[in-house]
């Protein structure tokens, strides 16, 4: 689906664009972090790493990072600092998934305010050019050690 102009002369924007673009308005810290502290500061990949399909990232307490490794299938960048282990997935990972508490999920791998000092260490690179840990295999896990229900198996209620 694109949307043009009313003259058709204007360039087309597809719906993932307009959802983009819909996303960055609402991001905490997207245009300048509050308070005048300066620029968003985000996690930077690698030399050599692309990014075909975007970059976000799941935080999640350094308690569960060891816990999570073994469990996935693949392991992409995973940045780390004294309280979190950073996890690196394509954008929109989050797209119709709450992912369970305590989960922090970063859209554009922006740091939330509340990461002061140093920004987290790379611990984990891949093998390749692409920095992803595969998200459904994440979030399940992740749901598998904090005890959460993945959120497509609770019961619904009408």
């Amino acid at each position: 689906m694109a949307v043009s102009g009313a003259s058709g002369s204007g360039q087309m924007i597809c719906l993932d664009t307009l959802v983009r673009l819909g996303r960055a308005a609402h991001t905490p810290g997207a245009s300048g972090r509050p308070g005048g502290s300066g620029p968003p500061r985000r996690l930077s990949l690698p030399d050599g790493m692309t990014v075909p399909l975007g970059c976000d990232a799941v935080a999640v307490p350094a308690r569960f990072g060891s816990e999570l490794m073994p469990r996935l299938p693949r392991v992409g960048c995973v940045y780390a600092d004294e309280t979190h282990w950073w996890w690196i997935v394509p954008s929109d990972s989050d797209y119709a998934l709450r992912w369970p508490a305590p989960a922090h999920y970063a859209t554009g791998a922006i740091l939330p305010d509340t990461v002061r000092g140093r920004l987290p260490v790379l611990i984990h690179q891949p093998d390749g050019t692409v920095p992803y840990t595969p998200p459904i295999p994440l979030y399940l896990a992740l749901c598998r050690v904090t005890g959460t229900a993945p959120a497509w198996s609770r019961p619904v209620s009408a």
